[in-house]
């Protein structure tokens, strides 16, 4: 491939800040992601943001069919003549947030994909609870992110990396840090490092719940405010006595007094279920 430089005149591709966009130019570093995906030749891909196609070219070697959904005209322009003749090369321009998972493996007959990119730090966020939507779509996930969000998703209870990210992501897969990538193997060079992570989609999730919506609202308050205990985090979203939050705690077995970052995901779910049983009427306000 030529220098990026080059490809950047030709295509007139100005890296956007907006989108993110620092381009993977590390060939071996760009293998390596692709045997972390471990792509066969049944296999339909699912590329995020190909970027200037280093890790497309390594899937078409592999994968039975490539989608690349890539958001940037222009750089679409440059996947389009680079890798377009190639029978097994699929171009979706468009917001990866605004693509049916459902339709694209209904479209190359295949029950689930298999889902690789480099996202952009700004979106990480986003594009992970998009794909958690789509778990049912989704047979693994290998990502590169920013260090310290991969680190945050992987964080044990009591750390202070844990948090609501790390429980949502815990709780509809087993997420492993795979390999780091020093911030120089891209282009632009942005400022951080970045860390290649696995995420293998459960079969059914981590913990059992009465009601999954719930579970996640009582997370979220929980990390709402870090310092908090447990009692007073949870009281600017459930308007419950003092005696409701005794019993809650007795039949939890959660000391209202600790703080969410030490709760692990089946202590989340008795706390879960047991508020759920006095919060009927509860608001977000």
């Amino acid at each position: 491939m030529k220098g990026n430089s080059e490809i950047f005149r030709k295509y007139a591709i100005r890296p956007k800040k907006r989108l993110g966009q620092h381009f993977l130019k590390d060939r071996n570093i760009a293998r390596r992601i692709v045997d972390a995906l471990s792509p066969e030749a049944g296999d339909t891909v699912l590329e995020i943001g190909p970027g200037l196609g280093v890790l497309t070219r390594h899937l078409l070697d592999i994968a039975g069919t490539v989608i690349a959904v890539e958001i940037d005209d222009k750089v679409s322009d440059l996947l389009e003549d680079t890798f377009g003749r190639h029978a097994h090369f699929h171009l979706i321009r468009s917001d990866i947030l605004k693509t049916s998972l459902r339709e694209i493996c209904s479209q190359h007959n295949n029950d689930t994909l298999k889902v690789v990119g480099n996202l952009p730090y700004s979106i990480t966020t986003p594009v992970l609870f998009f794909l958690l939507q789509w778990k049912s779509e989704i047979e693994s996930i290998v990502i590169t992110i920013q260090k310290e969000v991969a680190r945050r998703i992987v964080s044990p209870p009591g750390t202070k990396d844990y948090g609501a990210l790390s429980v949502a992501v815990q709780y509809h897969t087993t997420p492993e840090r795979v390999f780091d990538i020093p911030a120089a193997a891209f282009s632009p060079k942005p400022k951080v490092d970045s860390t290649v992570l696995r995420l293998g989609i459960r079969e059914s999730p981590a913990v059992a719940v009465q009601d999954e919506d719930f579970y996640f609202r009582v997370v979220r308050a929980a990390f709402g405010q870090r310092r908090k205990m447990l009692r007073n985090a949870l009281s600017g979203i459930f308007h419950l006595s003092s005696q409701q939050y005794k019993t809650i705690s007795d039949h939890s077995g959660i000391d209202m007094k600790r703080r969410g970052e030490t709760l692990s995901l089946v202590e989340f779910a008795r706390l879960s279920d047991s508020v759920l049983k006095f919060a009927e009427d509860y608001s977000d306000e």
